[in-house]
């Protein structure tokens, strides 16, 4: 990703984070007048926990910005607060970081990574209603399953792998395509 997409990437997070913030308002609790907490799920550790920072540190840059430019929702002023945790991409670990950020009482949460973590963690998320944005969760199961709290910032599998498909064939003119499968959940 170059500078300016990851810019871009980090401004529609913060318009997402914001957006989040605005739909947990009403029913979340604050610790303190004016505060709200974002959650970050994804894998701090582990394999892909260069992933999963690079995560955690978008957010916490939008949420910089947003506290720089002095939001405010329904009139009044507030600061946002990450509360990041480790889902260490493992479905198990996934479902037990969601509660930990439902119990938190969480405004809204950034993450999951990976499908695998992102569709358990949101049934969880949608039964008490706190948004859940994943940024790059493409698994179609994730938004097919009819939650209104479930958002995704990038295309589903089903639409990449067409628009993949389409633009091997007719820009680029290849005849025979072969699909490699390495066994592995991504």
């Amino acid at each position: 990703m170059n500078t300016r997409d990851l810019r871009m990437w980090i401004k529609g997070m913060g318009l997402a984070l914001a957006a989040a913030a605005a739909l947990g308002l009403a029913g979340c609790a604050k610790k303190e007048e004016g505060v709200i907490t974002i959650g970050h799920a994804g894998p701090l550790t582990g394999s892909i926990a260069h992933l999963g920072k690079d995560n955690e540190n978008g957010v916490r840059l939008a949420l910089d910005e947003a506290n720089a430019a002095g939001v405010e929702i329904g009139g009044k002023k507030v600061k946002f607060e990450l509360l990041s945790e480790d889902d260490q991409a493992d479905p198990k670990q996934g479902t037990i970081v969601a509660q930990k950020l439902v119990d938190a009482k969480v405004a809204g949460v950034i993450g999951h990574l990976n499908s695998g973590t992102t569709i358990p963690a949101s049934k969880l998320y949608h039964d008490v209603g706190i948004p859940q944005i994943s940024p790059s969760a493409t698994n179609v199961t994730y938004t097919n399953q009819g939650f209104k709290t479930a958002f995704r910032v990038m295309a589903n599998d089903a639409q990449q792998g067409k628009v993949l498909g389409e633009f091997a064939v007719n820009k680029l003119g290849v005849k025979n395509i072969a699909i490699i499968d390495d066994r592995s959940a991504y």
